[in-house]
């Protein structure tokens, strides 16, 4: 599926990308994206840069939005760039440039992608620990994928990373356990709270405007 876009934020300097990577929940948050399917945004610090990777348009351009507003209010500049990932030139494009598809099997395929994304957020958002998978290409992340929704095992997928959902902090490390077994070598994997069980334990985050910040 056509579901990888990417947001690059330019800082003024690697610290402050750094800091604006920490004030983002240090990894990854979750965004309001007011109904919109698949209510998680990937975030990567890259030296002076960070890294959005967005299921969709419409909530790449919401993320983009609320990292503008957090950069102004921590007195920062930062310059974003949307680029979306075009399959046949094996390259990030300008978002405006069309896929190779007609218009009938784009709006399929955006639809399929709602939908699923609708039921993966969901069985995320019900799980008190989650599982994070980078790999080291995108391909091996698409195939991981494939491998463990076979497997009856659905994941959110970003780019280059993958969120597992788990019932809790025991079921998250078995699951980690066996995806060790068949992710492509050089993967890292992580188990984390959720934002649910996260807020459980700590105060208020002061950053709720994004609608919760995990990591």
């Amino acid at each position: 599926m056509n579901d990888d876009w990417r947001v690059k934020v330019t800082c003024q300097n690697s610290p402050a990308a750094a800091k604006l990577g920490e004030q983002l929940g240090g990894g990854e948050f979750e965004h309001d994206m007011q109904g919109a399917a698949g209510e998680r945004v990937i975030v990567s610090v890259d030296g002076p840069e960070l890294f959005l990777y967005a299921g969709t348009r419409e909530q790449a351009e919401r993320a983009t939005a609320a990292v503008q507003a957090l950069a102004t209010r921590s007195g920062a500049s930062v310059d974003t760039e949307l680029r979306r990932w075009h399959p046949a030139a094996d390259e990030w494009v300008d978002p405006d440039v069309p896929l190779p598809a007609g218009a009938d099997a784009v709006a399929a395929e955006h639809a399929e992608l709602i939908a699923e994304e609708r039921q993966e957020s969901e069985s995320l958002h019900a799980s008190e620990y989650e599982v994070r998978v980078s790999t080291h290409s995108h391909r091996d992340t698409v195939e991981l994928a494939r491998t463990l929704g076979a497997d009856g095992i659905p994941c959110l997928r970003r780019w280059r990373y993958l969120l597992i959902g788990a019932a809790d902090e025991d079921a998250a490390k078995a699951l980690a356990n066996r995806i060790r077994m068949i992710a492509p070598e050089g993967s890292t994997i992580e188990v984390e709270a959720t934002l649910a069980e996260v807020a459980a334990e700590t105060p208020a985050n002061p950053f709720s405007v994004f609608g919760g910040l995990g990591g």
